[in-house]
């Protein structure tokens, strides 16, 4: 994140990214996740996650408390403070369910001047942003992405620090369809975890165990079902619902080989 930060002016390259990473490493992988990624085993059928997504709903407290400790980062024009809605200036002096960086749940507070502030994170699910800019809290570069039209910069509240997530192959007998599966948000914004497995018992059952391509064609099936077919409504899939407009990379790593294939 240092090296993007000083090579950005010298290469022209503003921008930034999110990061998952895969590392064997003897006898176990280490998965290491900066962003809304994800990483999962299928293992004899069963999903075991190697990752969670950061956004501004899984990182909410840590977002406050740094807002908390240097409210100059939120400018004038944001508030730490979480509420269901936006408060309208007619509800100064009522009560209002809020949250802050110490509550899982919600309690009521009087609403004042500060509240009418727009919240540093609003909206639920793939909608929610914070500072009303971005979706994923952890990645690399963007430090120049600022809120718009204002000079408040949104890389202090993004870290670049992965969550890292270690699973033992030698705990473990693996046979030739047991896989791990990386991919880009686009991949899982429409299809889930079962999805995912599913899609990929069918394509392994279709070629030998000991044929390499297999894994190749898994990905390239996952990519293909969640980009859909292009309609006059944009692109759709099967079930007629939209598909993936983001981008889609997937990887899927076989754990075991055919010697051990039962």
């Amino acid at each position: 994140d240092d090296q993007i930060e000083r090579e950005r002016a010298s290469q022209h390259l503003p921008g930034g990214c999110c990061a998952l990473a895969a590392i064997y490493l003897m006898g176990k992988f280490y998965v290491a996740n900066a962003g809304d990624s994800r990483a999962i085993i299928i293992r004899n059928g069963e999903i075991i996650p190697m990752s969670r997504e950061f956004t501004p709903e899984t990182e909410r407290q840590r977002l406050q408390f740094l807002a908390l400790l240097r409210p100059e980062l939120l400018g004038k024009e944001f508030t730490h403070l979480e509420f269901p809605r936006r408060i309208q200036p007619k509800e100064l002096g009522k009560k209002m369910l809020y949250r802050d960086q110490n509550m899982n749940g919600w309690a009521y507070k009087k609403i004042e001047e500060d509240d009418l502030k727009f919240p540093l994170i609003f909206g639920e699910g793939k909608k929610a942003r914070m500072m009303a800019t971005i979706g994923v809290t952890r990645g690399l570069g963007d430090h120049d992405l600022k809120v718009f039209s204002s000079n408040i910069h949104i890389k202090p509240f993004l870290s670049c620090f992965p969550e890292v997530r270690v699973y033992d192959l030698t705990q473990y007998e693996h046979c030739p369809d047991d896989v791990l599966v990386l991919g880009t948000d686009g991949l899982w914004d429409v299809t889930n975890d079962k999805e995912v497995a599913g899609v990929v018992m069918e394509v392994l059952m279709s070629y030998e165990p000991n044929d390499p391509c297999r894994y190749t064609m898994v990905a390239q099936e996952l990519v293909v079902r969640s980009r859909g077919v292009l309609k006059e409504r944009g692109w759709r899939l099967a079930n007629d619902k939209l598909g993936s407009g983001d981008d889609i990379s997937v990887f899927v790593i076989p754990l075991g080989g055919p010697g051990n294939y039962t």
